[in-house]
């Protein structure tokens, strides 16, 4: 049984490294670390949780590298956007801890489903540059709120998400992309502060891939010029459409 439990942490750090790298080249780090979790035995809620805590510290580096290149929202300024972000994490975290274990296990095949649908979306359609904006002011605060609170419940593909609705909103998809990696930590910092006290976490799980998370993060960050980024989103949507099938047949 030793053995056996050594062999799946061994794993999930391989995976962790995996996903760190995955984050940081091309997105989609959830899609490897919530079944890796998962197969150490704990429940997909508490995967959930401790996969947000163990892959935040990576989140934290891109996020503190594309700060300077934030901006504000035609009549929306970044410092309200972070709040909406700050809240609406909070909101959803909320939500999650008071969602029971079964009807969560319940929800995570669709959840999957949704967030692979918008990564193979976000990776794949074309994008121009520079959009009309077709969201005013309030559709891109109330878009903003929104997601951070799914974010804070699951979080999977809010990367897209976002880029989708600040680019609807008038900014570039450069500007766009460096609100997004900002916003995405703040709402995950308010989301982990939370999670950090509860129960679900298990935390010699949580450490492994916490680690594995931040060396593959630093590869990733030394290697993304290298990588071909298309084959990363194709491998990490093959593994959400995968994950996908998996927990609707475990759930059926």
């Amino acid at each position: 049984m030793a053995d056996a439990m050594t062999m799946t942490y061994v794993i999930l750090f391989i995976a962790a490294l995996w996903a760190g790298a995955q984050n940081a080249l091309a997105g989609g780090g959830t899609f490897i670390t919530l079944p890796a979790l998962m197969l150490t035995g704990m429940s997909a809620l508490s995967a959930n949780i401790t996969s947000t805590i163990a892959l935040f510290p990576g989140q934290i580096a891109s996020t503190w590298g594309g700060r300077g290149h934030v901006t504000s929202v035609d009549g929306l300024s970044f410092k309200a956007l972070v709040i909406l972000s700050f809240v609406g994490g909070i909101l959803g975290a909320i939500l999650l801890l008071v969602t029971p274990s079964p009807i969560f296990a319940r929800m995570v095949p669709w959840l999957v489903l949704f967030a692979t649908a918008i990564f193979a979306y976000g990776s794949f359609m074309p994008r121009k540059a520079e959009k009309p904006p077709v969201l005013n002011k309030w559709g891109a605060a109330a878009s903003q709120f929104a997601i951070s609170v799914y974010g804070g419940y699951f979080g999977g593909g809010i990367g897209f998400l976002m880029l989708a609705a600040l680019t609807a909103a008038g900014l570039s998809i450069r500007s766009a992309s460096a609100n997004k990696n900002v916003l995405a930590g703040v709402m995950n910092a308010s989301a982990v502060a939370i999670f950090m006290f509860s129960p679900q976490v298990y935390w010699l799980p949580c450490a492994i891939a916490c680690v594995g998370a931040a060396i593959g993060g630093w590869i990733g960050g030394h290697i993304v010029s290298r990588i071909n980024e298309k084959i990363l989103r194709i491998a990490a949507m093959a593994i959400g459409v995968a994950l996908t099938i998996g927990l609707f047949w475990r759930a059926s």
